[in-house]
């Protein structure tokens, strides 16, 4: 009994000082805790999401989960992921591009301005190096081989989206930040300064002046990167530019918001939608691959891009399920949909670029 009870003090010593890393960032405090409670959002001390949503349900549940766990095949692929090494140095100025690092990683210049969405370059998606770890041929890109930034956005603070090392090595190079109401606790923990921090509620909006305006809006999800959850706002974006409207989704299950935006923005030239790492159980925090083709019709998007996939595994589904599912279920909805490998350059403007179906053939 006295070697059992000294092993879990010894555990518990342990986990506390492990979850004291800066990595797990900080908990809002002081102006920022008062701003949040203050939040339409924020009840009985969490936030909340728009409608009731459970994280699991009772389709499969636990048991499910664990069964489709004990018949997962193919979670990772053998073969290395092909990719194209796109040198973002030396795009010209004028250039609208996107490049997609795989999972929901992305770079994107328009209208004169560079943009970088959820980066996680550690090679992991996890708090241990040793779990999540990406698949081979898609951790092409570091920190270094990112140029400076004028907006870096944060959907929310999971660690598949909010990477400890990948920030912390690219703030000297990052102008501002754009995330959700408590994220920046995590920021400035890991040395950003507060006036670089541009935190909001939904539907609050930022003039960024010459033509460029962000709104934060719902997303049906949740937050956390250890044990107190949603203490921070996971959130989508419109990202409107003087010529160019795009809706980035982040993470975040079906419902209501995604007609509501679409009707108040009257479309957008692109949406970026979450599909992959779903399950029947979660299906209320994140998309199914036939729900984001519904959610880009409710956002009257001219184009999809479906992302959270291809780099990670976090669901039992094969890791090319979701872009086999989606492209699949798109022959009964012909909405045109962007399906690059990482690093290929999308180029915003152009309508008529053609995506292969690269996942095909990849064991």
């Amino acid at each position: 009994m006295i070697v059992f009870s000294v092993v879990i003090i010894l555990s518990i010593v342990g986990i506390r000082l492990f979850l004291k890393h800066p990595k797990f960032g900080d908990l809002p405090s002081g102006e920022r805790k008062a701003k949040i409670e203050n939040s339409s959002n924020y009840k009985n001390g969490s936030f909340v999401n728009l409608n009731h949503t459970p994280q699991m349900t009772g389709e499969g549940g636990v048991v499910g989960i664990l069964k489709d766990m004990v018949n997962a095949k193919n979670r990772r692929p053998k073969d290395v992921i092909p990719s194209i090494k796109t040198d973002l140095f030396s795009l010209a100025a004028e250039e609208d591009v996107l490049v997609w690092f795989g999972h929901s990683s992305y770079f994107i210049q328009i209208d004169g301005k560079k943009i970088l969405v959820d980066p996680v370059f550690c090679g992991n998606a996890s708090p241990f190096s040793f779990m999540i770890k990406a698949f081979k041929g898609t951790d092409i890109y570091t920190p270094a081989e990112i140029p400076d930034i004028d907006y870096l956005i944060i959907t929310h603070d999971h660690w598949d989206h909010l990477d400890y090392k990948t920030v912390v090595e690219l703030k000297p190079r990052v102008e501002k930040v754009i995330t959700g109401l408590g994220t920046g606790a995590h920021l400035e923990k890991w040395g950003y300064e507060p006036e670089k921090i541009i935190e909001k509620d939904w539907y609050e909006k930022i003039d960024l002046k010459e033509g460029f305006l962000v709104e934060i809006n719902p997303a049906r999800h949740f937050t956390g990167r250890g044990p107190k959850s949603n203490q921070t706002l996971w959130a989508s974006f419109v990202f409107q530019t003087p010529t160019y409207r795009i809706f980035i989704g982040g993470d975040g299950g079906y419902d209501e918001h995604f007609a509501e935006i679409g009707e108040r923005y009257d479309g957008f030239d692109l949406a970026i939608l979450e599909n992959g790492q779903y399950n029947k159980s979660w299906k209320y925090i994140h998309l199914m691959p036939e729900e984001g083709l519904k959610a880009a019709k409710d956002l009257k998007a001219k184009r999809l891009f479906p992302v959270h996939s291809s780099k990670f595994a976090l669901a039992n589904h094969s890791w090319d399920e979701p872009l086999k599912a989606i492209t699949e279920a798109n022959k009964n909805v012909n909405q045109p949909l962007i399906t690059p490998k990482i690093g290929e350059p999308v180029y915003l403007k152009d309508t008529t670029q053609v995506f292969s179906q690269w996942w095909l053939g990849i064991k």
